[in-house]
């Protein structure tokens, strides 16, 4: 740390406006060459006086002064009664004042040529006026272009470089490590940051208010920093949705994984998440899409997130296969076995020669299976066959990590002979080893950070632990998936539709089938008819049995008002049903052609979302959709292989293989109509808000979307003409 003596100087004038913020831009908010804390004090447990303590505790190396016209000092830190007495320019500027003197203190720092600041306070005044301060203050940084960490936030830390920009007491750091976390919940970042020793940070930022940085700005700057090996977040909302893509984007690519807590699952917590941080939460399921879209594992909770991050920040590559578990209790293993089951962990089959070897080792009694319970009678070479038979599984080829499941010795304690076994695990493979216990206790043990820091790291809770290995593995899965299917482009027909959609005006179902089979989308045989004579003839034309379906303008949802007649299979049944129809709704229907049985209704829509644009839901169809709400999210374009991936998570996805003697029906036909749907919704996004088919009938033979509803974007344009 560098120390100054007054030097009174002018003020300097702002710096340009900041159009956007890249990686490099960031430099000045997270790595400053010089800090300034106004409002310092060496009141204890003040922020004023922590933010210094803590910048000393980081051993800061650029220039530090304290701002405080109460005192010579802070904490051995020279004071000055302003900014305008330093003998540098602050390039940042660290503020611990109350929200009723922030402005005039932010046009000092802006005077004083502050390039980045941060602010801890949360910006809400009394009987303000509007706009209000938050407001206020956001404009007059953004015209100054100032990089603001804050308000109503924690600060950051910059492990890497020493720089703890915190005003809130925290636990000794070792100064550097792997692991980036960015948390829109200001105790998120300390709840874990604070608290989780076997976590080496390099970075932790909590951005508040983000008044002109996001979290996507940091994690964009996270991902250009070669100490990152795993993100973890806690979202609230994403600010900037193009951005979030971009960087995921930017992790997929440079393969860090990415750990997030997203809130707002449901309606409580999204409304709070309005007053607590002035976002909106956004769609749950389409979080959960973007998520998939690109590796990103959504932690169940706080504990589940760091369990993930230990996992991943651990430095010894997954390989292919499952899980391998070395017990010391029969009972534990089976619970484990259990547990793997529903957390969707698979457990490895060991091959021949593995159970051989083992066979060698185990005594009478015990099977040579996985997982594997080694409990002998005792004697010396106890340990030594616990072991031997952990390396053996470890080296099985369908091993793709490994687990020591013992519990843990009075105290928390752990017995060292316990590490001894993932030692020679690792040694003998390279793989991944864990010690787990099924509880802690409330001891503690040195061990475990000394185990986790070296590379094997000690975990507490089967269950938690289950859902990390789900974390690691299915992010391994993921990178051996291709890159992520292209826009097509964009044909004549597309951008008729385009023109035709965005006149805002609702086309009819015909005109709808007729956009989906422009796209390549199976649609039903189907005809406009206005009277019982056009009716008859369409029917003859299209052969029996049809169905008929009311056309009136504005019958948006025709079973909500009994306007659907199916398996019609004469003519007298015909006119019987059209009369009916043409005397409660009205003349004008449609007749199309029957998709026979056996078939299952499927569903696929589209959405609009706010926050990330179009958003495809697929499902099961007709009462499905509506009663169950079996379906899945996705963000497209996708290809045919990710729709079968996704279609295999649903609870009825067992119906298209057929039942009680049904036939399977066509899901890979399916899945290529859902990719084609997918194209559909990026072309026509931008002029269509809501679209459906519901259902689409896939058949063994193939499959036909018999009905749909497109929903255009009002105000969206002028009229223009109809398509060819």
């Amino acid at each position: 740390m560098d120390v100054f003596t007054a030097c009174p100087r002018p003020g300097i004038g702002a710096l340009p406006i900041i159009a956007t913020v890249s990686s490099l831009d960031l430099k000045s908010l997270l790595d400053p060459s010089s800090i300034a804390v106004v409002g310092a004090t060496r009141r204890a447990g003040a922020v004023g006086n922590t933010v210094v303590r803590n910048l000393l505790a980081g051993a800061y190396a650029g220039k530090l002064a304290a701002v405080n016209p109460g005192y010579s000092d802070v904490e051995g830190v020279p004071c000055f009664a302003t900014l305008s007495e330093l003998s540098f320019q602050p390039e940042q500027v660290i503020f611990a004042v109350a929200d009723t003197r922030i402005e005039a203190a932010i046009e000092d720092a802006i005077r004083a040529g502050m390039r980045s600041c941060v602010i801890y306070s949360a910006l809400v005044l009394e009987n303000d006026t509007a706009p209000p301060l938050v407001e206020r203050v956001r404009r007059r940084l953004t015209a100054a272009g100032v990089l603001a960490c804050g308000g109503n936030g924690m600060g950051y830390y910059n492990f890497i470089h020493g720089i703890h920009a915190c005003g809130f007491d925290t636990r000794q750091h070792r100064g550097s490590g792997n692991v980036v976390l960015l948390s829109q919940s200001g105790a998120g970042m300390s709840g874990i940051l604070d608290v989780e020793e076997r976590l080496d940070f390099s970075l932790a930022v909590s951005p508040g208010q983000e008044l002109t940085v996001s979290l996507e700005d940091y994690l964009d700057y996270a991902l250009d920093q070669p100490e990152t090996r795993v993100v973890g977040t806690f979202l609230e909302t994403s600010r900037a949705p193009g951005r979030f893509i971009a960087a995921l984007e930017k992790a997929r690519r440079r393969r860090i994984p990415v750990v997030a807590v997203k809130t707002g699952r449901t309606p409580m917590s999204r409304e709070l998440a309005r007053s607590h941080s002035g976002a909106l939460s956004g769609t749950d399921s389409v979080y959960d899409a973007l998520f998939e879209k690109f590796g990103v594992y959504r932690a169940h909770d706080m504990d589940d997130m760091v369990t993930a991050l230990i996992m991943h920040a651990q430095p010894h590559p997954v390989g292919p296969g499952g899980l391998v578990t070395l017990h010391d209790s029969g009972g534990e293993r089976q619970l484990l076995i259990d547990l793997a089951e529903a957390a969707q962990v698979p457990l490895t089959a060991l091959a021949p020669q593995s159970i051989s070897a083992l066979e060698a080792l185990l005594d009478p009694g015990l099977p040579a299976v996985n997982p594997l319970d080694a409990w002998s009678a005792g004697g010396p070479e106890y340990h030594k066959i616990m072991k031997e038979c952990f390396a053996v599984l470890l080296r099985d080829p369908g091993a793709a990590l490994g687990a020591v499941v013992h519990d843990r010795g009075p105290g928390g304690s752990l017995y060292p002979i316990y590490l001894d076994y993932l030692w020679c695990g690792h040694k003998a493979s390279g793989k991944p080893v864990f010690l787990v216990a099924a509880t802690q206790g409330v001891g503690a043990d040195p061990q475990v950070l000394e185990s986790t820091r070296a590379g094997l790291p000690v975990m507490d809770g089967v269950s938690a632990f289950l859902r990390g290995v789900k974390a690691v593995l299915d992010y391994r899965d993921f990178l051996l998936l291709p890159d992520p299917e292209p826009p097509l482009p964009l044909g004549g027909r597309a951008r008729q539709w385009q023109q035709r959609l965005a006149s805002g005006a609702t086309p009819d179902e015909l005109e709808a089938m007729k956009c989906l089979a422009d796209f390549g989308i199976p649609v039903v045989a189907m005809r406009r008819c206005s009277n019982e004579d056009e009716v008859l003839s369409a029917a003859e034309e299209l052969g029996y049995p049809v169905v008929l379906k009311t056309a009136q303008a504005g019958m948006l949802h025709k079973s909500d008002v009994d306007g659907v007649r199916i398996r019609i299979s004469n003519s007298q049944a015909l006119c019987d049903a059209y009369a009916d129809l043409a005397h409660r709704l009205g003349a004008h229907v449609t007749v199309s052609v029957y998709v026979p049985d056996p078939a299952v209704e499927m569903f696929l829509g589209m959405r609009s979302d706010a926050q990330f644009g179009p958003v495809v839901i697929m499902g099961f169809g007709g009462i499905h959709a509506e009663v169950l709400g079996d379906t899945v999210c996705l963000l497209p374009p996708f290809d045919a292989d990710t729709a079968a991936r996704l279609l295999n998570r649903l609870r009825l996805r067992p119906l298209l293989e057929g039942v009680r003697g049904a036939p399977a029906v066509d899901v890979t036909g399916f899945c290529r109509v859902a990719a084609a749907f997918s194209q559909l919704a990026v072309a026509l996004g931008e002029v269509v808000q809501e679209l459906d088919i519901n259902p689409v009938r896939v058949r063994p033979d193939g499959c036909q979307a018999v009905d749909a509803l497109i929903i255009p974007r009002r105000n969206t344009g002028a009229a223009t003409p109809e398509p060819e």
